[in-house]
């Protein structure tokens, strides 16, 4: 038993000193596509064919070697691509937004009993809670499943299926306040004839759109 455990322990306390014994004891990665050309000797050496490769393209969702930058076989057996960059998704990066930084959603509500821990962590209470569930008519006893993200959106499973939960609304009707707020200031500024009053509006409808379009990669 002794030597059961001391022989894996010795090749992991070595591996993690020595990166040659590492390659030696888990093996290395071995580079199967290199700037969107296949590596044909480095297949062989894994005993790899072109089937075997398209397989585990297929596995990544590609279908065409042609659309892969950069593949490699882990030693694990996984293989791991990089697209083209063309063939990779646009993201709020690539656009120009800016996006608010992201907690992960709090489960709040669990077999109809609430959750105080997980509410807490979103600097939430039970009011709150008992305010949203009345605005989507339902009670806690009916809730199977509640969750809460960090923008304060609660989104429930009820035990009756049957019934049919509105979607979150809170994100949306803010924006539309706000684009209702900014077109009245516009048409205020066009109603009055008081040059002093038309600049008010004109000036204050502008802050507003500033402020619409510094919310609207956070609430759309």
């Amino acid at each position: 038993m002794f030597i059961w455990f001391i022989v894996p322990y010795g090749v992991e306390f070595i591996s993690l000193k020595s990166k040659s014994f590492r390659n030696f004891a888990q093996g290395k990665s071995t580079v199967f596509i290199q700037d969107g050309k296949i590596m044909e000797d480095n297949l062989k050496k894994k005993g790899y064919s072109t089937d075997d490769l398209l397989e585990k393209l297929r596995d990544n969702n590609v279908f065409l070697a042609s659309d892969v930058e950069f593949a490699v076989l882990e030693p694990s057996g996984t293989l791991s691509i990089l697209p083209k960059r063309e063939n990779l998704p646009l993201t709020a990066k690539d656009l120009g937004f800016k996006l608010a930084p992201k907690k992960e959603p709090q489960t709040i509500i669990m077999d109809g009993k609430v959750l105080l821990e997980p509410l807490a962590n979103l600097s939430l209470n039970t009011n709150w809670l008992e305010t949203e569930l009345s605005k989507l008519n339902v009670s806690i006893e009916n809730v199977f499943l509640g969750q809460a993200d960090n923008d304060g959106q609660l989104t429930v499973d009820l035990y009756d299926d049957k019934i049919a939960v509105p979607e979150p609304t809170e994100k949306p009707l803010l924006l539309a306040t706000m684009k209702k707020c900014q077109a009245d200031l516009e048409l205020f500024a066009l109603a009055t004839e008081n040059e002093e009053s038309k600049a008010l509006y004109e000036r204050n409808s502008k802050k507003v759109q500033k402020a619409i379009d510094t919310i609207f990669p956070y609430v759309n």
